[in-house]
């Protein structure tokens, strides 16, 4: 078993029916934020936080993705015949990057999803990531969730405060005594809980560490909210047999599985990138 987390897990099965029409004959996660698609972005936050070896979890009609983490030779060359960068459709994918796929056959849930990754752990610790949830951070997301694992162990995901009538669209934390106001120990985990349940206002969001013993617990198949196997009732099975931390991430979460947060997402980003900014400001307040 390796104790440094080194792998990473993009379950990328589902049907985007958020963003239909655009997802209609393109995979939700190649929709572009910026100039690049947005299952890119989650790629690249994987690497900057040092992992080197991928996994995406696929389902029907996503073959536009892996042809995105393919090589493009012919592409390749005709740009370098016309004297053009090849950066920016090849040098994202770093040299030590393992990258594999592997096909969701039925939509049973996000706990399922995962499951089809335990060949993959082979023992080891994964980190999990949502690539619906986009977080635009100085320090990206999954580099805070490893400082927080390295130093305390176990099992590590990230929160966000939410208002209390949207606790029933995420899984909730039970607080435990202890910890600080932005790494807390988890006491319980409560899926898509009604307002006058939810144990409290701090929601999982898509980055998540979790150790192998994730996948006896979804080896299990137990339904749970939705009739889906769910990852959120597989990890509170582990709350009490090892380490649980909830890390209050510094960044900004944009839920890109609709069209309103993938519009948000791109002004967000072409805000914050120096050679879009100029120009997108200027379009901005034409409009205003």
């Amino acid at each position: 078993m390796n104790d440094k987390v080194l792998k990473v897990v993009f379950p990328i099965a589902g049907r985007g029916t958020r963003t239909l029409p655009a997802s209609k004959a393109v995979p939700k996660e190649m929709l572009p934020v910026l100039d690049r698609p947005l299952i890119q972005h989650s790629f690249e936050e994987a690497v900057s936080s040092g992992f080197e070896q991928f996994l995406f979890i696929t389902g029907r009609d996503k073959g536009a993705i892996e042809d995105h983490f393919d090589r493009h030779p012919d592409l390749e060359q005709a740009l370098s015949d016309k004297g053009q960068a090849l950066a920016a459709i090849r040098d994202f994918i770093p040299p030590p990057a393992d990258i594999s796929f592997v096909r969701q056959q039925e939509p049973l849930g996000l706990g399922h999803a995962v499951w089809c990754a335990r060949h993959f752990s082979a023992g080891d610790p994964v980190a999990v990531v949502l690539t619906d949830d986009l977080i635009l951070a100085d320090q990206p997301c999954l580099a805070q969730l490893l400082e927080v694992q390295a130093e305390l162990g176990g099992n590590v995901v990230a929160v966000m405060e939410v208002p209390k009538d949207q606790t029933s669209r995420y899984g909730v934390i039970d607080p435990g005594a202890g910890g600080s106001e932005t790494v807390i120990p988890i006491a319980g985990l409560v899926e898509k809980p009604a307002p006058e349940d939810a144990p409290s206002n701090l929601a999982v969001v898509g980055r998540y560490v979790l150790q192998p013993e994730i996948f006896a617990e979804l080896a299990r198949m137990e339904k749970g909210a939705g009739g889906e196997i769910q990852l959120t009732d597989a990890m509170a099975r582990l709350i009490g047999k090892m380490p649980f931390h909830a890390v209050v991430f510094e960044g900004r979460r944009f839920d890109c599985g609709s069209a309103a947060g993938l519009l948000e997402a791109n002004l967000a980003y072409g805000l914050n990138d120096e050679t879009f900014a100029p120009g997108l400001r200027s379009a901005i307040k034409e409009f205003l």
